[in-house]
């Protein structure tokens, strides 16, 4: 916790600019939920914050074991932060798995709050433990708070007349209620929504609002361990507009939605669930009355490709998936390259190969969305750097998609996807709208068209008067859109598509330095979700006197057209990716830069330490 003022007399708080909470425990016990609560509690506030939700990848792993262990950490703070904490201030641990998988995270003298209901004899020895911490000298480094939240928990819901299973569920709110004590929170957003997500059992809600308001009454009357005792973070100084908070696949689907509007086309999402994908579809399936169709398919081959049959038919087709999908998916992706049909697919990264890491985050599909199809198969790939920027690519995508006539890619990863920020609402009537118009005029029309400054083709939708045409996987001929064998006219038509993707990088932005001097010694290039952590580091390197910058790319494929220029101002150009260094393949190979990787695959963000750390050294040893 960084502290800015000294204890305020008349609250008896603790003036802190930032700190960084961690709640854990069993996958049973409600850590998502405390944390998102608490979350939304504190964007109400007006506190800048960052989450990180980790979770297992199990349905439900065998409870009170270390691969069972659910955390949610949240950093917030009076300031503009980017991150979501390189560690914990504060940590919550509701059975030993929980303090046995995060205790090496808590910083050191950081505070650890432990319920001790669940140090049972067998809890320990699931958990690997051969005798008690709580007993031991072992958290004598840390600020220590046990409390039974558990028998606390059932004395709160005791009217209520629950079984011991639902009551011992109503641990998280206790919890919760504590923890608002503790930082100043208000509770009232979250009570009102227990009531309305248990409006058919008011019973369960009150008794969760009872929960929730006995931690804090808790906090208020009970008596503190030396150096435990109230917080306040004061409101964050952020620009003036309406904020939500909200998670990188909100944004995306929002963005996707807004897309639509502004190209004036109904949107057709064909999708089949996978994690961290399958919130796209359901935020997208509670907003059909905005002009969009969902469709869950049976497998993701037949997800693509209805999507593709709704972009033929004069729509807008999109996809969602992650990196097992995207697999599925290549060969329809191809297919709509290869009909020049827009098409926007989602790739929401997490680990692999194969099903690898289900929940935990990666930017391990670069090559493949830039590479992956058989034949010269070019298309756009794009990057979001932020849950909020999401939008802004989603639409981008969309616009791309349907001025060029092509399958967009569009990256994000499971650290964006579940992660939350206050996001600016933006106003929809800065977005200059980029209507598509569908040929309609017979008189020399052939399927295969093209706009002579886009080379996009022209699109038909199908029974329109005397535009009746075909289309399909074999090649085309350049002057008529029939089928054609011609070597002369295949290498043509690879040339042209080509062409056609590569002519996207006039319509982008030229690269920019985010941060730092447009030269110097050291430039740190990244993409996608690292770019909060890279910004953090390079503020402290720049603040540290060292000749630093940072540029993070969105369009991934075709690039900016200044890269090469901007990547040889400077001597050393550094990459921080979250896979084994495929961003530094590209820039060494296209740009012949002499370009060094940090790659981080342990399933997890960048710590702004680490990233720091290696500029240090690099500059050190330079």
């Amino acid at each position: 916790m960084d502290t800015f003022a000294s204890t305020n007399s008349t609250s008896q708080r603790e003036l802190i600019e930032s700190v960084v909470i961690r709640f854990a425990g069993d996958s049973g016990d409600g850590m998502q939920l405390t944390g998102s609560q608490f979350s939304d509690t504190t964007a109400l506030m007006g506190n800048d914050l960052s989450t990180l939700p980790d979770f297992p990848a199990e349905i439900r792993a065998p409870a009170g074991t270390t691969f069972g262990v659910s955390g949610f950490q949240v950093h917030f703070a009076a300031h503009d932060i980017m991150t979501p904490g390189d560690a914990p201030d504060v940590l919550v641990a509701m059975n030993p798995a929980a303090l046995k998988v995060n205790l090496r995270d808590l910083k050191p003298g950081g505070l650890l709050v432990v319920n001790t209901g669940a140090f049972t004899a067998g809890n320990l020895k699931k958990a690997g433990y051969d005798k008690n911490p709580l007993e031991d000298s072992s958290l004598d480094g840390y600020r220590l708070l046990k409390i039974d939240i558990t028998k606390h928990t059932l004395q709160s819901v005791e009217s209520f007349g629950l079984g011991n299973k639902e009551a011992v569920r109503a641990k998280n709110m206790w919890t919760l209620g504590l923890m608002m004590w503790m930082f100043g929170r208000e509770r009232e957003s979250t009570a009102e929504w227990l009531r309305g997500k248990f409006a058919k059992n008011p019973n369960i809600a009150e008794a969760n609002i009872a929960a929730l308001n006995a931690g804090h009454v808790y906090g208020e009357t009970a008596e503190m361990p030396q150096g435990i005792h109230a917080y306040e973070v004061p409101k964050a100084r952020l620009q003036e507009g309406h904020y939500r908070n909200v998670t990188g696949n909100e944004a995306t689907a929002w963005g996707l939605l807004t897309g639509g509007k502004l190209a004036g086309l109904e949107l057709v999402l064909g999708s089949y669930p996978i994690t961290p994908a399958s919130t796209i579809l359901h935020s997208l399936s509670n907003l059909r009355a905005y002009g969009i169709t969902t469709f869950q398919a049976e497998d993701e081959i037949a997800a693509v490709c209805a999507a593709i049959g709704a972009s033929y038919a004069g729509a807008l087709g999109i996809t969602t998936t992650s990196g097992p999908g995207l697999a599925l998916k290549t060969e329809a992706i191809g297919l709509a390259v290869s009909t020049e049909l827009p098409l926007v697919v989602v790739d929401v990264q997490r680990g692999g190969p194969s099903t690898g890491l289900p929940t935990k985050t990666e930017q391990s599909d670069l090559l493949f969305a830039v590479y992956g199809r058989n034949g010269d198969c070019p298309l756009v790939v794009l990057a979001a750097s932020t849950p909020g920027d999401c939008f802004t690519m989603a639409v981008e995508a969309v616009r791309l998609a349907t001025k060029y006539m092509t399958p967009v890619i569009l990256l994000t990863d499971g650290f964006l996807a579940n992660s939350a920020e206050p996001w600016k609402i933006p106003d929809i009537n800065s977005f200059e709208p980029f209507p598509v118009k569908h040929r309609t005029e017979p008189a020399g029309f052939h399927p295969f068209l093209r706009d002579p400054q886009t080379l996009a083709r022209n699109w038909a939708v199908p029974g329109t008067p005397g535009l009746e045409h075909r289309i399909g996987g074999l090649e085309k001929n350049y002057d008529s859109g029939n089928i054609s064998y011609d070597p002369d006219n295949h290498h043509k038509m690879v040339k042209v598509r080509a062409a056609k993707i590569a002519g996207v990088g006039d319509d982008i932005p030229l690269q920019k330095i985010d941060q730092g001097d447009d030269s110097g010694d050291l430039l740190v290039v990244g993409w996608g979700s690292t770019y909060g952590a890279i910004s953090s580091a390079v503020l402290g390197a720049r603040k540290a006197g060292l000749k630093v910058s940072h540029a993070h790319i969105r369009y991934m494929h075709p690039m900016p057209k200044n890269l090469g220029e901007v990547l040889k101002r400077f001597k050393h150009v550094l990459v921080p990716e979250m896979n084994n260094g495929m961003l530094v393949k590209i820039l060494r190979s296209d740009y012949l830069v002499d370009a060094r990787g940090l790659n981080k695959i342990a399933g997890q963000p960048f710590k702004i330490a680490e990233i720091e750390a290696e500029i240090r050294g690099l500059l050190a040893s330079a």
